[in-house]
């Protein structure tokens, strides 16, 4: 197992494109194609602290089934509810995220993921 861990949409050119910067610079990492293997709540959860980011933050607002679900970012739902929201609908997560370590990064743009190399 890498201590590096992609969450990979194949058909994300931004996905694409972070994993092949990646394979690079020599970066062995366990590819995760989370829309058919999506996280646990306690692992999003996890991700999420280690982006330091709020979950609200990395969700994919413009997806049509955001829209299908009603929902706003301004909803007053609790974290677990969020994070629960995007583990049962996991094309809501952004993507492509690279854990390494204790740290996270957001593809987006691939570039991003460097300074956690």
């Amino acid at each position: 197992m890498s201590e590096t861990k992609i969450y990979h949409n194949p058909r994300c050119s931004k996905s694409r494109q972070t994993l092949v910067l990646l394979e690079e610079r020599g970066v062995d990492a366990d590819i995760c194609e989370y829309l058919n293997d999506p996280p646990t709540v306690e692992e999003l959860d996890e991700i999420c602290r280690r982006l330091g980011k709020e979950p609200q933050s990395i969700l994919r607002v413009k997806e049509k089934r955001f829209a299908e679900l009603g929902l706003s970012v301004a909803d007053e739902r609790s974290r677990q509810e969020w994070l629960q929201t995007m583990v049962d609908n996991p094309i809501l997560i952004e993507r492509p995220i690279v854990v390494r370590g204790k740290t996270a990064a957001v593809g987006r743009p691939p570039e991003a993921v460097l300074e956690i190399l």
